[in-house]
């Protein structure tokens, strides 16, 4: 499908963005103290996150405002695979000085798993269903949401079955914590209820600038 001059323009940002991201993914995966193994259980579902907004590009452009969250979360997954989320320096360094029980990068990365997926989510409901900004869109944006921190949850488990030894466990990353599966889905909702909380006129700016769908036809 040919793309309309506008949309080629639209699109430069985000193949920036890509050019960015796929330097950073081999740098980091060339060597990562965790193994590429690990590395690669942590980045792929941000791999296959960006090759299904990039299939979509022609039917269902993004805003650019979503295409920015998906370089920071992905950013976010890499630096969790690179380590792995239970041996960040910045959650080590964060754990020392705040005196915490553990290194809580792994939290962090399920509040991006809500807060970056929600504008995703959010966007193509809008452009893409009947819906209408209001208390009906923001209660099945963070539904979505939500099932998807569960979904998430699920796959740890299933990974940490299938994959025995020290990688299956840094892959789980709950640190002993039992309630670790539950904080994990919390912090995913409380994710996609902050970004859309703080951010999202911010959202509805970008997703103006989108061309119409009809000039990549």
């Amino acid at each position: 499908m040919a793309l309309s001059a506008a949309l080629r323009a639209h699109a430069r940002l985000p193949l920036r963005l890509l050019l960015v991201l796929i330097v950073v993914s081999l740098l980091s995966g060339a060597a990562p103290p965790a193994g590429r193994f690990n590395w690669l259980l942590e980045v792929v579902p941000g791999m296959l996150e960006i090759a299904g907004l990039i299939w979509l590009y022609p039917r269902l452009p993004f805003s650019h405002f979503v295409y920015v969250g998906v370089f920071f979360h992905f950013l976010i997954l890499d630096y969790g695979g690179f380590y792995t989320y239970a041996l960040t320096p910045l959650g080590n360094w964060a754990m020392h000085h705040f005196q915490l029980a553990r290194n809580h990068y792994d939290r962090i990365g399920h509040l991006a798993l809500g807060f970056f997926p929600g504008f995703i989510t959010r966007e193509a409901l809008l452009r893409c269903t009947p819906l209408r900004r209001g208390g009906w869109l923001t209660f099945l944006v963070l539904s979505v949401i939500l099932a998807l921190g569960a979904f998430w949850e699920l796959v740890e488990w299933w990974i940490t079955l299938a994959v025995a030894g020290d990688v299956g466990q840094a892959f789980l990353g709950s640190q002993g914590d039992p309630w670790d599966a539950q904080w994990d889905m919390f912090l995913a909702l409380v994710g996609a209820a902050l970004g859309i909380s703080l951010l999202g006129r911010a959202h509805d700016r970008s997703m103006a600038r989108v061309p119409e769908i009809s000039q990549a036809k």
